[in-house]
């Protein structure tokens, strides 16, 4: 029996396999509306066989958008939106579906990937950043405004609320992004904050929001669907978040009833010096996996069936996430099982695509 096609529970959540779909972001959303692309993209991974797809980061308020048509699910507007789509695609997929919630912090107002990502002035559509400190991202970025207190409270708000909404959708579990650069990461790591009231300063300090932010969508989200954290093990910059510190808090967010840590890396300062390659991810999850005692979801340049299967053999994770790799082949669940010898879920309609080498493939 593979092990990436063995059930797993997340929380109260039982997924068929350990294959997710990661967050990806496709920058093609309307004043945070979702549109006509999101409903062919998330189609589309919807069929994939996946055990769970994981929607694209959703900005908890417009300000917290890493561009102007990044996702949103901040007002009724928003929503409705996402609701339109996703009554679509459970037409014809019962694959859990989850949402990442964020803010972008001092690394929104930029331009799309596709036209250079650049930082966007005001009058070029873009907007007034806003940070835990005012240290831009780039030099030649406007400096992020620093949050007042009053404002983190209206943030975690802002969490709460897109999280209430993402029950409302119907949608199986939350993830909080606290990774890549963006605003929670930014309170993680000493690069970025240099505060000196309760958020800066100490390890304790600096986790305090990104522990209360899940605490409040805990609270909100109902018990039956976890609520997991999306965190950068390292900055691959000397001085700044590592680690250690992400077994510190990995073990602080277990302890609240976090259901499971999904573990990235880097995005934090433009110093950062990766060695990318094939697993390079997958030490911080091993790592961290070691210390709590919930799920930990490896991703990064894992784009083999026999890779991600000996990731989890080897005790490294307890799932595998794809981003790039499932874009460039939605059907790599299915690819996956062949290889592995496994069963895998795919549309009736598509049923008699199955290869003769592979008789038995999709479960009926």
């Amino acid at each position: 029996m593979s092990k990436l096609f063995t059930p797993i529970e997340l929380g109260k959540l039982t997924l068929k396999n350990r294959i997710a779909i990661a967050p990806m972001c496709q920058y093609s959303a309307e004043q945070g509306k979702a549109t006509a692309w999101h409903r062919i993209h998330l189609g589309h991974l919807a069929l994939s066989g996946a055990g769970l797809l994981i929607i694209e980061a959703a900005a908890i308020e417009p300000a917290g958008r890493i561009t102007p048509q990044d996702l949103g699910l901040w007002d009724d507007e928003t929503e409705q939106a996402l609701g339109s789509v996703l009554q679509d695609v459970r037409q014809y997929s019962t694959l859990p579906i989850g949402i990442q919630l964020a803010h972008a912090g001092r690394k929104a107002s930029t331009d799309v990937p596709w036209r250079g990502g650049g930082f966007l002035q005001p009058e070029q559509g873009g907007w007034q950043t806003s940070a835990p400190s005012a240290v831009p991202f780039n030099d030649s970025d406007n400096a992020p405004t620093e949050l007042t207190l009053e404002r983190i409270e209206e943030l975690k708000q802002a969490f709460v609320d897109s999280a209430i909404r993402a029950d409302r959708l119907g949608l199986d579990l939350v993830e909080v992004h606290a990774a890549h650069g963006y605003l929670l990461h930014e309170f993680l790591s000493p690069l970025s904050n240099k505060r000196e009231d309760q958020y800066g300063g100490s390890l304790e300090n600096r986790m305090r929001l990104t522990l209360e932010v899940f605490r409040e969508v805990r609270r909100v989200f109902p018990a039956d669907k976890p609520v997991g954290v999306r965190i950068s093990a390292t900055d691959w910059v000397e001085g700044g978040w590592d680690l250690e510190q992400s077994v510190a808090l990995s073990k602080a967010l277990a302890a609240e009833g976090c259901a499971y840590i999904h573990v990235s890396s880097g995005g934090l300062a433009p110093e950062q010096k990766i060695s990318v390659g094939p697993n390079y991810q997958v030490p911080f999850a091993a790592a961290i996996k070691k210390e709590v005692s919930v799920p930990v979801i490896a991703v990064g340049l894992i784009t083999e069936p026999h890779q991600a299967e000996a990731v989890l053999v080897e005790g490294e994770a307890d799932m595998v996430a794809l981003a790039r790799g499932m874009l460039y082949n939605p059907r790599w669940p299915w690819h996956a099982a062949a290889a592995l010898g496994a069963k895998v879920d795919a549309p009736e309609q598509y049923w008699r695509c199955e290869p003769h080498e592979v008789k038995g493939l999709f479960n009926s």
